[in-house]
């Protein structure tokens, strides 16, 4: 579960709130009951850094380069004329 930081725009209290990514944010200020708290937009709480996962962690040969290049190319889709083939 995220948490989500809050702002009253009424007195300026601040809070951190541990919530489902579907709950209803809040709306209700618990420093003045004000129903004017908004749901700030905020950096993740982790990095990724070092070794770890990452998308050419576990891909072999011509799979690689997922990003773009010459080698991305040859992993399309086959179109319907290459099924017709086989």
């Amino acid at each position: 579960m995220p948490i989500y930081e809050y702002e009253c725009k009424a007195c300026g209290h601040r809070l951190e709130k541990l919530q489902k990514i579907s709950a209803e944010p809040l709306t209700n200020c618990p420093a003045c009951a004000a129903e004017d708290l908004h749901r700030l937009i905020s950096a993740a709480g982790f990095r990724l850094a070092g070794g770890g996962w990452y998308e050419t962690d576990f891909k072999t040969g011509s799979k690689k380069n997922l990003a773009g290049g010459e080698s991305g190319k040859a992993d399309k889709t086959p179109s319907k004329d290459d099924g017709a083939a086989a």
